[in-house]
C-alpha cells in the first residue's frame, strides 16, 4: 500500500498568446496555480488551478493560501487509491475555494491513475472517445457599423472589427477547427454584423463549420429576444449565459424549443444551481461544467448525474488553463453520458505551458492518449 508523502503548491504568471476581450472584462495574461502530491513509492499526481474572481468570487491570493502545505497537511499519509475519502477531505477542506479544490482534486485523481497504471478516464467508466472542441473568437473591439460610420447600413467600410472575427476564424479553419464560439455582449448591433458576415462567410467556404455565442451575461431582456429572433437565420448551435444571474426570471419568457439552445455558465457553479435549474421550466437546456466553478472531476461527475437526470445536455468549458486541468476536464467529459460539447480550448490560448501531455488535437477534436492517470507531464 502506498502513502502520499509529499505536497507541493507554486504560482506561475503566463502571457497568453493573443490577448482578448469579453463582456467587461480584458485580458493579456493569466495567474495559474499548480499542485504536486508525491508517493512514497516515487509516483507523482499533478494539479493546476485558475480561479476565475469575477465569477466565483475566489481570487488567485485565496486559491494560494488554500494550497499552501499547511493547509493540505491532512492528505499527508493516506491512500491514494482510497478516492470517496480523499473526495470528501478535500470538499470539507476546500469548500470556499473551488479552483483550489479542482487543483488538489485533478492531483489526486492523476495519482490514484498512476498507481494503477490506467488512464483515469478508464477507471471513471469511458462513454465517449472523442468530440470536436469550439475554439474562442473574442470581442473585436475595432468594428465600426454603417450606422456609426453616417454610410449606408451593412456596408463594409470601416468595418475593422468584423475584418478581425473573420480573419481569426479563417485563422481557426485552417488549424482544423470545425466550431466556433463568438464572444459578444458589448454591443447587439455590432455582435449582429459579426455573426451575419461570419455565417455569410462559412457558407461561402461550405464547411459545415458549427456556430456557438457567448454573451457573459451582456444582454438585456430586449436584446436577447432580438438575439432569438435572428438565431434560426444565424443557425446558433447555443447560446451561452445571455443575461446576467440576477436577471434569470427574464429567460422564462423564451419559448421551449428556444430554451434549448441556452446554455447556464454564470448561473451554474455547482451542485445546488444544477438542482435548481432542473426543473421543467427551468430556462437552460445546457449545463456548462467548469472545474474551476464547481471544484473538480468529481464535483462535476455529480453534476452530470443530475443533468442526466433531468434531461440536459452537458458542455465542458475552461478558463484559460493548463493542459493539466484542459485534460482533467476532458477525462471527466469523456466518463460522462450527457457530455455533448466541448469548449476545452484554455490551453491553447498559453503562450507558453509549464506543462505538456495529457490529449492530443486532431481534425479539431480532442483524444486522450492511453498514459496513466491525466497523461501529463511538467516540461
Amino acid at each position: 500500500m502506498s502513502s502520499i508523502d509529499s505536497i507541493e503548491s507554486w504560482k506561475e504568471t503566463v502571457r497568453l498568446s493573443r490577448p482578448y476581450r469579453i463582456a467587461n472584462h480584458d485580458f493579456d495574461s493569466v495567474e495559474l496555480l499548480f499542485v504536486r502530491l508525491g508517493s512514497d513509492d516515487g509516483r507523482l499526481g499533478l494539479g493546476s488551478a485558475s480561479p476565475a474572481h469575477f465569477v466565483t468570487g475566489e481570487t488567485v491570493k485565496d486559491c494560494e493560501a488554500a494550497l499552501s502545505s499547511e493547509r493540505l497537511e491532512d492528505f499527508l499519509g493516506r491512500d491514494p487509491t482510497h478516492q470517496p475519502a480523499l473526495g470528501r477531505l478535500a470538499a470539507r477542506l476546500l469548500r470556499h475555494t473551488p479552483a483550489a479544490r479542482a487543483a488538489v482534486d485533478m492531483a489526486l485523481l492523476d495519482l490514484w491513475g498512476r498507481c494503477l497504471d490506467r488512464p483515469l478516464v478508464d477507471l471513471l467508466g469511458r462513454v465517449h472517445d472523442g468530440l470536436p472542441t469550439s475554439i474562442t473568437i473574442g470581442i473585436k473591439t475595432g468594428i465600426k457599423t454603417g450606422i456609426e460610420a453616417g454610410i449606408e447600413a451593412g456596408s463594409t467600410t470601416g468595418d475593422q472589427g468584423v475584418q478581425e472575427t473573420l480573419d481569426e476564424a479563417e485563422e481557426y479553419l485552417a488549424r482544423g477547427f470545425r466550431c466556433l464560439k463568438v464572444k459578444l455582449g458589448d454591443s447587439l448591433e455590432e455582435d449582429l454584423e459579426r455573426l451575419a458576415r461570419l455565417t455569410e462567410r462559412l457558407d461561402q467556404k461550405a464547411t459545415g463549420v458549427t456556430v456557438r455565442v457567448d454573451a457573459n451575461q451582456g444582454y438585456e431582456r430586449s436584446e436577447l429576444a432580438l438575439l432569438l429572433r435572428a438565431a434560426g437565420a444565424l443557425r446558433l448551435e447555443l447560446i451561452e449565459q445571455p443575461v446576467p444571474v440576477e436577471n434569470e426570471k427574464d429567460l422564462e419568457s423564451v419559448p421551449p424549443d428556444l430554451r434549448r439552445l441556452l446554455a447556464a455558465d454564470e448561473s451554474l457553479l455547482g451542485t445546488d444551481d444544477a438542482l435548481r435549474l432542473s426543473s421543467s421550466t427551468a430556462p437552460y437546456g445546457v449545463f456548462n461544467v467548469k472545474l474551476m466553478k464547481c471544484g473538480g472531476v468529481s464535483a462535476a461527475l455529480a453534476i452530470s448525474r443530475i443533468a442526466e437526470g433531468a434531461g440536459r445536455k452537458l458542455m465542458w468549458g475552461c478558463m484559460d488553463e493548463s493542459v493539466i486541468s484542459i485534460a482533467a476536464a476532458l477525462h471527466g467529459a469523456y466518463a460522462c453520458r450527457p457530455t455533448r460539447y466541448l469548449d476545452l480550448d484554455g490551453s491553447f490560448d498559453l503562450a507558453r505551458d509549464p506543462a505538456s501531455g495529457g490529449f492530443v488535437l486532431r481534425d479539431g477534436c480532442l483524444y486522450l492518449t492511453d498514459e496513466p492517470g491525466l497523461g501529463v507531464d511538467l516540461t
